[in-house]
């Protein structure tokens, strides 16, 4: 009777040492200092690749000027600048701010203008108090919208440097333009912004 008992018990664990963090790295070995469980999460659509992330115990009070995607999961006052590249706030972010970027997706909470060059993206939890202006935008069902919406056309832009164009001295203006200046007679036509028009005496 008592020799069975210790024919059922399971065999001693034979455990190894877990290796410090440093020997990993002497090793070779990747490391990371994501539990299995934020590293599923890190894969989910609102993290971006390559990116830099501000996390959620971080708070920036300031100006943020970036040159790659942005990821902000803790909160920022302030303004936030990537111009040419994505603005992610994530489900824990909290912007105080101005947001200007090519692409803005909001996850979590902004309150302030957002200007985005192609497009701005308001998923299911999202909150967002502030004007928007951009060519683009998506807001899904049951996300949080007070403001208004500026929808730029994507030749607004081409407009509007050509309008600047257009004001500068007439050297710099069209030929005829200039031609009509050398003479003393007014234009037969000109553009104003890109829009041609037909002067007529």
């Amino acid at each position: 009777m008592w020799n069975r008992r210790k024919e059922e018990e399971p065999a001693p664990r034979i455990t190894s040492p877990v290796p410090a963090p440093s020997d990993l790295g002497r090793e070779g070995i990747p490391m990371s200092t994501m539990s299995h469980r934020e590293s599923l999460h890190a894969t989910d659509t609102h993290r971006v690749a390559s990116s830099a992330v501000i996390g959620k115990s971080v708070v920036i009070k300031g100006q943020i000027y970036s040159r790659e995607d942005l990821v902000i999961d803790g909160e920022v006052e302030g303004s936030v600048e990537a111009h040419e590249n994505k603005i992610v706030v994530g489900p824990n972010g909290k912007v105080s701010a101005g947001v200007k970027a090519r692409e803005v997706v909001v996850h979590g909470a902004i309150k302030g203008n957002v200007e985005a060059g192609e497009k701005i993206d308001i998923r299911r939890e999202a909150k967002l108090v502030g004007d928007i202006k951009t060519q683009r935008i998506v807001i899904e069902d049951g996300a949080y919208f007070k403001g208004s919406v500026d929808i730029q056309r994507p030749d607004a832009q081409k407009q509007a440097a050509a309008a600047a164009s257009a004001t500068r001295p007439a050297a710099a203006t069209s030929p005829a333009a200039a031609a009509a200046a050398a003479t003393g007679a007014p234009p037969a036509s000109t553009t104003s912004g890109g829009i041609p028009i037909e002067v007529k005496k």
